[in-house]
């Protein structure tokens, strides 16, 4: 088993600041979850940056509980019910998503908002370079994320019931907008000269054309569940970015890990693709482009400088929470050092587009 993958995967004891009175919950689940039934067992995954999520364990069922992190928030973060709704309404299209049994907006139960799911069994792989996954069927895995990702930018969002869950057209505007002014506002975690370059260019340099469609917000290897023996998703978590959006922001997001080091959330840069028995990215484009019906994208550098400015805007936000004393999980400093390198890819990307 790869380090990350050690670091990362399972449960932990409940981490101090973010215990659960598991009496209240017990009473709560009873009243709102079909099915429940006690004695219940709390544990905390390891992994996540954003919002704390734990493992219910009753004798007849396991559950998933994510919560809005205590403490001072931003006021746009950690929509716990914006993941709620989304991952409902695509559970009833058939896309791989949990199964959710209830959402709770009264503090009084466990001192936040959060919703319970369900518990689905799997792998979760942390290393986009798929280390425990045999050679020969490494492909067959890269191929499984980029289909799932293709089939949720072909929903309708409309049937689904999502047609008020974002603001179709206009996407790279808003969206660059919110993240500079989530950067600027965030005095805790400081500025930093290339993040202050990008917030001024990246408005002034966005491609024409617009499209809408479900966007995941933050689609990578580790925020999906495979089957257990196969090259399949069986579920994709971690919905809280979600929105109505442009798909070539999702996907181009999706596509950083070949465009990234190592060092950066495990970034695929400098591996031999072919030896490892992975697509090159081109390869991968156009995977995505023929179940989507698109001839290429043109202006995939572009949105690739956007999605490495976003994350560096996520990341500063984290690096914000530990300042704070707000972040959900025990790796949020390591990753909170990694805003400035982040900012600096970002920017080096744009400067290739004349920045």
């Amino acid at each position: 088993m790869s380090d990350r993958q050690q670091q990362f995967s399972g449960t932990s004891t409940v981490r101090p600041g973010q215990e659960i009175d598991a009496g209240r919950l017990h009473d709560w689940m009873a009243a709102n979850v079909e099915g429940y039934a006690g004695p219940l067992t709390i544990e905390q995954f390891k992994g996540g940056q954003s919002n704390p999520t734990y493992k219910l364990i009753t004798p007849g069922q396991n559950y998933v509980l994510r919560r809005k992190p205590p403490g001072q928030l931003l006021p746009s973060a950690h929509a716990v019910d914006r993941e709620y709704r989304v991952i409902t309404a695509l559970y009833s299209q058939g896309f791989p998503v949990a199964r959710t049994f209830g959402l709770c907006q009264d503090n009084d139960v466990i001192g936040t908002w959060f919703y319970i799911m369900d518990c689905v069994e799997g792998r979760v792989i942390w290393d986009t370079t798929f280390p425990d996954v045999p050679r020969a069927e490494r492909r067959a895995y890269f191929d499984a994320m980029n289909k799932t990702m293709a089939d949720l930018h072909m929903i309708d969002y409309v049937a689904a019931g999502l047609e008020d869950f974002g603001k179709p057209g206009n996407y790279f505007a808003r969206q660059i907008g919110r993240w500079s002014k989530q950067y600027l506002e965030d005095v805790d975690a400081g500025r930093y000269a290339a993040m202050d370059r990008l917030v001024e260019w990246l408005p002034a340099n966005i491609p024409p054309g617009d499209e809408s469609a479900i966007v995941h917000g933050d689609y990578r290897c580790d925020n999906m569940i495979f089957h257990p023996t196969e090259p399949k998703v069986v579920a994709v978590l971690d919905w809280e970015l979600s929105t109505i959006g442009h798909p070539l922001a999702d996907f181009s997001y999706h596509l950083m890990m070949y465009r990234m080091p190592p060092s950066t959330t495990t970034g695929l840069v400098g591996n031999d693709l072919e030896a490892m028995g992975l697509p090159s990215e081109q390869e991968y484009i156009d995977a995505y482009c023929r179940r989507t019906g698109r001839d290429g994208i043109p202006d995939i550098d572009f949105y690739v400088a956007y999605n490495m400015f976003r994350l560096a805007g996520i990341i500063h936000g984290i690096k914000g929470r530990v300042i704070r004393g707000t972040a959900t999980s025990a790796h949020a400093k390591k990753s909170a050092e990694g805003f400035e390198t982040l900012a600096d890819l970002a920017l080096a990307q744009a400067k290739k587009l004349g920045a």
